[in-house]
């Protein structure tokens, strides 16, 4: 039996995570790919585009994760998203402070990373506090309330929450083929409302959807296909290499926030290791700086007074701690989660989705009273 050389793999998953982190940003960037703005644009305006091309995004990414599925190069059960027991108090409180949290911080984790790059200097304090409240939330004083008194209320699924299997079997015995048919007509159905307007067939909707929704589903490939293997040479357990909890991770922004704040503070300690969530936060940052530069868009930014310093400051605590009570933000649930089409991931997407809208309406309210 030939020798499994660990460290090359987990390199190789490295910097191809970073690689497929840099196209994000890169993508992100050009196509003004935002969810924040998104909501905003329907709410304030009643624009869908940006709408469209998430839910493009979403189909995409769906399509490309399912098809790894039925062709079996991805075992979605190994991940965080199709549990049997859903902490949904957790998941709902998360996703409406998540969702509040990224219109007051101006955008969401990616969207921050992607300011960042760009030279906006607000995204950097909105980076720090967020990591520095998710790392409370997992580990720290939030943690404990989180663990005490959110996540021990539960649902339990007498099978997994994985929406194509539960509409199956309200049609058949035998779900398995079935379950194959819906795998792959949900995301199409998605993709098929998203593009049901004349407006959304320009050139920053569908590069955006697609491009972003691609380099989601490639996150993927690079975790099924490079990370994992069947047999750890140390433990003789099955593994993922290159990710935090040795489970099939996409791409999220939250957690590794913290992750990436502890990798910088403790890097000496040889324990510390760079993860893929970590190297997609870097990968994201560098890509939007490339694109911003190379389209003479790169600009230094700070706040404008002290209301922009408190919105962004509070904004930053709340998708902290809502990113992680949520398992995830609009690209950990909106995006790699929906795209396992896990019935749980979309109550935190339509969670998030609430947040903002009562942020949104919160601020305009807010404008009229001043008048």
């Amino acid at each position: 039996m030939e020798e499994i050389n660990v460290s090359h793999i987990q390199d190789t998953v490295l910097w191809a995570t970073f690689a497929v982190g840099l196209a994000f940003g890169a993508v992100s960037h050009r196509t003004h790919f935002c969810t924040m703005g998104a909501v905003a644009d329907v709410v304030n305006f009643g624009d869908w585009n940006r709408m469209r091309m998430w839910v493009v995004a979403i189909a995409v990414a769906a399509l490309g994760l399912q098809s790894l599925s039925i062709a079996g190069q991805a075992n979605l059960n190994d991940t965080i998203y199709l549990g049997t027991q859903w902490s949904w108090l957790s998941g709902i409180t998360g996703g409406l402070l998540f969702g509040a949290g990224m219109v007051l911080a101006s955008g969401c984790g990616s969207k921050t990373l992607i300011r960042l790059g760009a030279g906006n200097l607000k995204a950097l304090m909105v980076f720090v506090i967020m990591g520095l409240t998710a790392y409370m939330t997992l580990k720290g004083v939030f943690g404990v309330l989180r663990a005490n008194f959110l996540d021990p209320v539960k649902f339990e699924f007498s099978a997994s929450p994985y929406l194509p299997e539960m509409l199956a079997s309200l049609f058949a015995a035998d779900t398995t083929s079935l379950t194959a048919v819906f795998a792959i007509a949900l995301p199409l159905i998605m993709l098929a409302w998203a593009l049901a307007s004349k407006s959304a067939w320009n050139k920053e909707v569908i590069l955006g959807g697609v491009g972003v929704g691609l380099t989601v589903a490639a996150a993927w490939w690079v975790v099924f296909q490079v990370a994992y293997i069947p047999e750890h040479p140390d433990t003789l357990e099955a593994a993922y290499l290159g990710t935090y909890a040795n489970r099939a991770e996409g791409f999220s922004f939250v957690a590794p926030y913290a992750y990436t704040l502890e990798w910088l503070m403790f890097f000496s300690d040889i324990s510390r290791v760079l993860t893929v969530g970590v190297v997609a936060c870097f990968g994201v940052i560098l890509g939007a700086a490339g694109s911003s530069l190379t389209e003479k868009s790169f600009r230094w930014e700070t706040f404008q007074g002290v209301e922009d310093t408190a919105n962004h400051t509070v904004g930053a605590v709340l998708m902290g701690v809502g990113g992680v009570l949520a398992m995830g933000c609009t690209v950990g649930q909106g995006l790699s989660g929906v795209s396992t089409l896990s019935l749980p991931s979309f109550v935190a997407l339509a969670s998030i989705v609430g947040g903002a809208v009562l942020a949104l309406k919160y601020q305009t309210w807010r404008v009229e009273r001043m008048f």
